[in-house]
């Protein structure tokens, strides 16, 4: 575990599947359409119960970039935020999975959640590249950690070594 500590709170780098965590909310790395299919998505669904699905279907659609905040069913998490993520070579992508990641943590910090974890958004089937999605994403959280008192502890949990090691080089190289 790799840990960095921003104004007085924590951004935590693990690796493991990010439905067994115990944290207020987990952002799921959602499609537009809100439907929890592969992935981080399906892990939430097998894991959660159909109630998250049943809360998706009646918010969805959402455009690229948006997040929308929904129950987390039987998962230890009290909230599911579903982050858009950007499919690869779809246009603008960057500030798309800026956006996702910006908007997961707005609704954190407004609903005043003291814990987050984020998977490594887009990197799946979407195909992006997941040495410029651990950039995005640790740079936004880490902007945002120095102006904003929620969320307080920002986890980025990552499926197998080599997608912990792509962040944990990333991080390094940021601090």
């Amino acid at each position: 575990m790799k840990e960095l500590t921003v104004n007085k709170r924590k951004l935590k780098l693990v690796e493991g599947n990010i439905v067994l965590l115990d944290v207020e909310a987990l952002v799921n790395a959602a499609n537009k359409s809100l439907v929890l299919g592969g992935g981080v998505a399906g892990a939430i669904r097998s894991y959660g119960g159909p109630s998250i699905q049943e809360e998706c279907s009646k918010i969805g659609p959402i455009q690229v970039g948006e997040a929308a905040l929904t129950n987390a069913g039987n998962l230890k998490a009290k909230y599911v935020i579903h982050a858009a993520g950007p499919v690869s070579g779809e246009g603008a992508e960057e500030e798309k999975l800026h956006n996702a990641t910006l908007n997961s943590l707005k609704i954190a910090e407004e609903r005043k959640i003291k814990d987050i974890a984020f998977p490594a958004i887009s990197t799946g089937i979407f195909g992006f590249p997941i040495e410029k999605c651990s950039e995005i994403m640790l740079k936004a959280a880490i902007e945002f950690m120095e102006k904003h008192d929620y969320p307080q502890e920002i986890i980025f949990c990552l499926y197998g070594l080599e997608a912990y090691s792509v962040f944990e080089k990333t991080l390094e190289a940021l601090t």
